[in-house]
């Protein structure tokens, strides 16, 4: 009975069904990244916030690519095109890890306790920087020149497309590689690298503007952190990197009452979509499929026979990324099939 409950709970988060702790008007917060506002390679629920807003507040925040100025400099990156604001966090923040992203928070929501989600509207995401890079590493990194430094790529803004190669032009479809919030006490200072029930490093290339993430609550105020800003990704993520850049987005925070959820969901204007993260690929990918026949069972009140079948017949099972340690799994269900 209980797991029906919590199946349940879980269904009203994905489809934003449920109460919602919100301010009359929602304020718009501007949030830079600077030495004093970024977690440097953590979520921590010790981790003091940088800025407190109401629940349906919007940040209007600035993320930094997953770099430092040398190295973008060595790879072919005119000094004058580093940022300013990730030469003053390089230089001046000192307490990092055990990751290395740098992330843009924690920012606290007033209202926001365990038990709850926060619920996480990308309302827009701009390319603040021309260009990107990428690495090479990952899952088959025997495929790489050893010394080879990463590959910078120039982004064309106003038509949304990066050249390759000659010949080659590839859409660009910008998103947050990183959305979470702080985890269980209990598990300390977690790394951002690997993503899990405090979604984090989901590098999930379907979270771009106009979608919705929502993410379990397990400290007062969430602790909302967003960095890892990609360009451009495929699923799986291969060689460790997207087209890594710096973004700049407005992200609306709402805080979902009650709504206890096991696991991050999402929703997008064509698909919903459940995940799943394990340090075993097999058993990320039975979580992510259990959330979706769950999901469908409750939702469409069928049998869970009947939901895993419709989950084979209509639904997507894709490998979100295979380099993070722990492996991550979305799936993919298409909203058009119901009339």
């Amino acid at each position: 009975m209980f797991e029906r409950h919590l199946a349940r709970v879980i269904v009203l988060a994905l489809v934003g069904s449920g109460v919602a702790l919100s301010a009359q008007s929602p304020r718009t917060h501007r949030l830079e990244a600077t030495p004093a506002t970024v977690a440097y390679g953590h979520y921590w629920s010790e981790t003091k916030p940088v800025l407190t807003i109401g629940s349906g507040d919007i940040i209007d925040v600035d993320t930094l690519l997953t770099s430092v100025p040398d190295r973008l400099e060595k790879a072919g990156v005119p000094a004058a095109d580093v940022q300013a604001s990730l030469r003053a966090i390089v230089d001046q923040v000192k307490d990092r890890g055990p990751g290395g992203h740098i992330l843009t928070g924690p920012v606290f929501v007033t209202g926001a306790e365990p038990g709850d989600a926060l619920e996480v509207k990308v309302l827009s995401i701009d390319l603040p920087i021309g260009y990107g890079y990428n690495g090479c590493a990952g899952f088959i990194r025997e495929n790489c020149v050893q010394g080879r430094g990463p590959m910078i790529i120039q982004m064309d803004r106003k038509a949304m497309t990066a050249t390759f190669a000659p010949g080659i032009v590839i859409p660009l479809k910008p998103f947050f590689g990183s959305m979470g919030v702080a985890p269980p006490p209990a598990m300390g200072r977690v790394s951002s690298g690997p993503p899990g029930i405090h979604a984090g490093n989901l590098d999930n290339k379907e979270l771009v503007a106009g979608t919705t993430l929502w993410i379990p609550v397990h400290v007062p105020g969430a602790l909302f952190e967003i960095g890892d800003g990609h360009a451009v990704q495929g699923d799986g993520e291969v060689d460790q990197t997207a087209l890594e850049t710096s973004l700049r987005g407005k992200v609306q925070l709402t805080v979902r009452k009650g709504m206890t959820l096991a696991w991050p969901r999402a929703e997008t204007p064509t698909h919903f979509i459940s995940m799943g993260t394990d340090l075993d690929l097999t058993k990320a990918t039975r979580i992510a499929i259990q959330e979706m026949v769950d999901f469908i069972a409750i939702k469409w009140k069928m049998d869970t026979h009947q939901a895993y079948q419709l989950t084979s017949l209509a639904a997507d099972v894709a490998i979100t990324q295979l380099v993070d340690g722990t492996m991550g799994v979305h799936v993919k269900l298409p909203k058009s099939i119901f009339k």
